[in-house]
């Protein structure tokens, strides 16, 4: 099973692009991030005809998370727990039914600037949720992976230039604190189960001529549980598709899983 996580950063806006990566890659499962767009405005027939079953949970203009299968769906669910007053649309998840089943959850985390301030206590506060149904799902005793846009720099080697990230709430020591608590839960952080080193990026600034110089950070993560990580064939990023027209900001990271 070949899952692709990819932040699209608006669908509507890169339809023609995003449908031509589903046809050229064929992602089984994809994993969507700031769809920006409402459940009932997704372009979902230009995607349904290309055989995905397809689960969102939209917002107008803002976040927005979205699951794209070929395999079956089940037992979806839609928002973090833990704040039922929180109506940001962050979180989906949904169990995938091929050889195996995985629980597949899509997360847009928060970004979190500028920090210090409300919006990266928001961020630290939804990375304690986040702890929180990691450690149910690691519980379950299951397949399960946690994937998306994370906004967290993990390593000064995720960054081309980590000092310019030093003050900013993607790489500031108590954001990567709040990824560690959840990574030491005992997940697997799938790139770097397969890839050593630094110059490996997910996400380019669209100023500056940034790709061109490859002056990027990796943000897109995937986290397995156990049962999960067994199942672990490869871990990649798609960087090409940041030279294509019109292109998102990020690009997508894969998992291969024998399920």
């Amino acid at each position: 099973m070949k899952i692709a996580t990819f932040n699209i950063n608006g669908v509507k806006a890169r339809i023609e692009g995003l449908t031509q990566w589903l046809q050229d890659s064929a992602p089984d499962v994809a994993l969507l991030q700031e769809i920006k767009s409402v459940d009932e405005g997704f372009p979902r027939d230009l995607i349904a005809d290309l055989g995905y079953n397809i689960e969102t949970h939209g917002q107008k203009g803002f976040n927005g998370v979205a699951i794209l299968s070929k395999f079956p769906l089940e037992d979806v669910t839609r928002g973090l727990p833990g704040d039922d007053d929180d109506v940001q649309a962050r979180w989906i998840e949904a169990t995938v039914v091929g050889e195996t089943a995985v629980r597949i959850c899509c997360l847009y985390l928060p970004n979190g600037n500028p920090a210090p301030g409300p919006k990266h206590e928001y961020k630290l506060g939804w990375m304690d949720r986040l702890r929180d149904r990691a450690q149910a799902l690691l519980l379950s005793e299951t397949p399960a992976l946690m994937a998306g846009d994370y906004n967290i720099i993990p390593q000064a080697e995720d960054a081309s230039r980590p000092a310019a990230w030093r003050d900013d709430a993607l790489f500031r020591p108590d954001s990567r604190a709040a990824w560690r608590r959840i990574l030491n839960l005992g997940f697997t952080e799938a790139f770097r189960a397969r890839q050593n080193g630094p110059g490996h990026y997910s996400f380019w600034d669209y100023q500056a001529g940034a790709f061109d110089r490859n002056d990027g950070i990796r943000i897109d993560h995937f986290l397995l549980t156990p049962q999960c990580a067994d199942l672990l064939s490869d871990c990649w990023i798609e960087k090409d598709l940041r030279a294509r027209e019109k292109p998102s900001d990020h690009v997508p990271v894969w998992v291969d899983l024998a399920a």
